[in-house]
């Protein structure tokens, strides 16, 4: 199976203000119509959605409060990646994001309560099979990052954060 790693970078409605109501000029009809170019199944393929805010000016002069530098965060990931290629030393595969439906059943064993939280993210955002495996995968990576040997509820919320956004514009007809 070849893994293919893409960024879609893209506006939520015609003139790129939405959801900042008092910048955006489009109409609801607009914004679905907009939105509607984006199928859910394609949609489903992807791992991560996030929604960058906009920024302040304080932020932007680096007067706001102090993020993770860069370094910190490479050097985060890097970890992450050692401790996938441990997990799959002998396999095919290097990366969570490739793990087939049985990988994830041996590698993303979740507790009782993380089960009930996952249950009841596939029912509310409304979850395709492949929402669900996606999810799991990205759970398995954020406890990486963290160095966490087990899928934790706070994993598993972030991972589900990251999908929240497909269901805020293209879960239900009223949600513009």
């Amino acid at each position: 199976m070849n893994c293919i790693n893409f960024v879609v970078p893209m506006n939520s409605c015609p003139c790129g203000f939405y959801p900042d109501r008092s910048r955006c000029s489009c109409t609801k009809q607009q914004i679905h119509r907009y939105l509607g170019r984006i199928s859910r199944p394609l949609l489903d393929r992807i791992d991560l959605c996030v929604e960058a805010a906009r920024i302040s000016f304080e932020d932007l002069r680096g007067m706001g409060e102090q993020n993770e530098s860069s370094e910190i965060i490479r050097e985060r990931v890097e970890r992450a990646q050692e401790i996938q290629k441990k997990r799959f030393q002998g396999s095919k595969i290097f990366f969570n994001s490739e793990m087939s439906s049985k990988q994830v059943k041996e590698y993303c064993f979740l507790g009782e309560r993380e089960e009930e939280l996952l249950q009841k993210a596939f029912k509310d955002c409304h979850l395709s099979a492949r929402g669900y495996q996606k999810i799991l995968k990205v759970a398995r990576t954020v406890a990486d990052m963290e160095g966490s040997g087990r899928i934790g509820r706070k994993h598993l919320y972030e991972a589900v954060g990251y999908r929240d956004l497909q269901e805020k514009y293209w879960g239900k007809e009223d949600a513009v």
